[in-house]
């Protein structure tokens, strides 16, 4: 992986502009797809139960970065809450705060995500370009050409895991 992630960003935020708090794994995948399991096939199902963001899958491209409020992926260990966005190319999620099994959950599956209060409430658009320091937490918009609150920058144990692609993969690798 490298030390710094870029790519365009979408804020997820209500029709009024303020962050969405509390996203839980339902909405973020919700439980009438979960007999769908080829990873591949889950991504047109992301955010297929937050209003006004049903149509994400059709915005997103490989290489987005989502920026999420508080609790983001509160409630089940539903893994396809997180196998959504891999299949969609989402390079990164940074938030607020985050279910603290959702957050674990990305990292074992080789997402990078990082914690960056403030970030939600920062100025930063869906549509900017922004550059993510993963060893700093340095969040640089480089559209509006400022800084964004910075993330906890990712520890040696989450890096190695993403680095080999998820906890598996590296599980495989030490043997």
């Amino acid at each position: 992986m490298e030390d710094k992630i870029r790519g365009r960003v979408w804020v997820i935020r209500d029709k009024d502009g303020n962050p969405i708090n509390d996203i839980d794994t339902d909405m973020i995948f919700h439980n009438k797809h979960l007999a769908i399991t080829d990873i591949k096939e889950m991504g047109k199902y992301a955010f297929g139960n937050l209003e006004g963001w049903e149509d994400f899958p059709q915005k997103a491209k490989a290489g987005d970065i989502l920026i999420v409020g508080e609790n983001f992926g509160a409630g089940s260990s539903r893994q396809q809450a997180v196998d959504c966005f891999i299949a969609l190319g989402i390079q990164a999620i940074v938030g607020e705060s985050f279910g603290a099994i959702y957050f674990r959950n990305c990292v074992n599956a080789g997402l990078p995500i990082m914690v960056a209060p403030g970030i939600a409430h920062s100025p930063v658009q869906s549509g900017d370009e922004i550059e993510i320091d993963t060893t700093t937490g340095r969040i640089y918009d480089i559209t509006q050409g400022i800084e964004l609150p910075p993330a906890k920058p990712l520890t040696d144990v989450q890096r190695k895991i993403i680095d080999a692609g998820g906890l598996l993969e590296l599980a495989v690798k030490m043997r």
